[in-house]
């Protein structure tokens, strides 16, 4: 099946404190959005990408072309006002058939390895969507403003990339209103069965200065 890969690229830099958008920020020598990218087409190089950001951010975008030429071929479609509402745009600019994996942009990484198991279980199963175990405890707050323990190993962190049959997720976002904060609880919610793809705990979402650390 053909695969295709949707890039969000959302952030803003709020929590980052920087005017740069956090998908933008150097690190080591290259943007954030490079490298994630670059993740993917070493998972296979055949993977369809599409860069989702917001149309204010389109002008970072068009300056990197000259460093990095060989993001010309990859599609650009602009976010809306949230998280789902860009996915929902990215999935419109692929076709109906085959295999998509949704990533964050500043989730630079994540192996080719775990990329390529999501796709394998959303190929076999319909969903792989990327998690890992809690190293904590747990506890869960009450409205009362107690909290009581819970057992650790009921839960797991999801991360990205979130891989799914293209026919499946697009119903799925068809079907649902609302925001919400990753693809696995819309599958979920619209009768879909997710299943758990072993992540890692380098695959951090980079969202403030300690995470650039």
């Amino acid at each position: 099946m053909k695969k295709f890969a949707i890039i969000v690229a959302g952030g803003s830099g709020t929590r980052m404190k920087s005017d740069v958008p956090k998908q933008f920020l150097n690190l080591r020598g290259n943007p954030i959005i490079i490298r994630t990218i670059r993740q993917f087409i070493d998972a296979d190089e055949s993977i369809e990408l599409v860069v989702v950001l917001p149309e204010k951010h389109l002008s970072y975008w068009q300056r990197l072309k000259d460093d990095y030429p060989f993001i010309n071929s990859i599609k650009v479609a602009i976010g809306g006002a949230s998280r789902t509402e860009s996915v929902r745009s990215g999935l419109k600019a692929i076709p109906d058939e085959g295999l998509v994996a949704i990533h964050d942009a500043v989730r630079p990484f994540v192996t080719p390895e775990i990329i390529n198991d999501s796709y394998k279980s959303a190929a076999e199963k319909g969903s792989g969507v990327v998690a890992v175990a809690l190293k904590d405890s747990v506890r869960e707050i009450s409205d009362q403003d107690k909290s009581f323990a819970r057992d650790r190993n009921d839960f797991v962190l999801v991360q990205t990339p979130q891989a799914f049959k293209v026919e499946l997720i697009k119903k799925s976002y068809a079907e649902l209103e609302g925001d919400y904060s990753d693809d696995a609880t819309v599958f979920e919610k619209t009768n879909h069965d997710v299943f758990l793809v072993e992540g890692s705990y380098s695959n951090i979402k980079i969202t403030t200065p300690e995470d650039i650390r």
